[in-house]
């Protein structure tokens, strides 16, 4: 029986022993594999156009091009670009909400445990979920403009379900057994969801529901 092909992971840190610990924690994992570093912004776009992971870790902070840009460049340089994890010290970084605008999938503490990190990996790999959906609704109410968004009224109904369950973190299976509907027509109403708001992926979709009161932070 043929292994499934790993989750190929660049690393992009300006800090040697932060990277050595995560190539550690990530390399102890038979289905994650470790194809590149960067010790700056710069370095993570080229190595990224390079090796074409899955996905990346990068910090916010690093020098040359800061992880924002980084994270900007990378997405809008290549046809399929990988899934991005910022990597912060606190939760509440303008930097880590700058980077989730811009098109990062989600973000990671510096402190979580090595199960966390490679949870994280395998949960943004698979990219039907939300990672922390709590944390990222405090980020985005906190920078919420309440405008009434354009994109509201060209939802249907069920396409308004499935981004208010999105906005829970729940995957497509589980909002699936919630309406009664098979997992590929969740799947299909979520790419109407992103496609209606604009959105790169699920994350920000969400992130445009709480900026424009769509849905409420509680």
């Amino acid at each position: 029986m043929t292994s499934p092909t790993p989750v190929r992971v660049v690393l992009a840190d300006d800090e040697r022993m932060v990277r050595t610990a995560l190539r550690a924690i990530l390399s102890a994992e038979p289905d994650l594999e470790v194809v590149g570093e960067a010790a700056t912004g710069a370095q993570a776009v080229s190595v990224v156009r390079e090796q074409r992971p899955d996905v990346v870790l990068m910090d916010v902070r690093m020098p040359e091009i800061d992880g924002i840009r980084a994270t900007e460049q990378i997405l809008t340089g290549l046809d399929r670009p990988p899934r991005i994890v910022v990597l912060t010290t606190f939760e509440n970084d303008s930097y880590v909400y700058d980077a989730l605008r811009v098109g990062a999938a989600a973000f990671l503490l510096k402190r979580a445990e090595a199960d966390a990190l490679v949870s994280a990996v395998r949960l943004v790999a698979r990219s039907d979920t939300l990672l922390f959906p709590a944390a990222v609704r405090a980020l985005a109410t906190e920078h919420a403009t309440r405008t009434a968004p354009a994109w509201a009224a060209r939802l249907t109904g069920r396409e308004s379900e499935v981004l208010r369950h999105m906005a829970t973190g729940l995957t497509n299976v589980e909002i699936a057994r919630l309406m009664g509907v098979g997992p590929a027509t969740v799947k299909t109403h979520v790419a109407q969801v992103l496609a209606k708001t604009g959105s790169r992926d699920r994350t920000q979709a969400v992130i445009a529901a709480y900026e424009a009161g769509f849905v409420h932070g509680s």
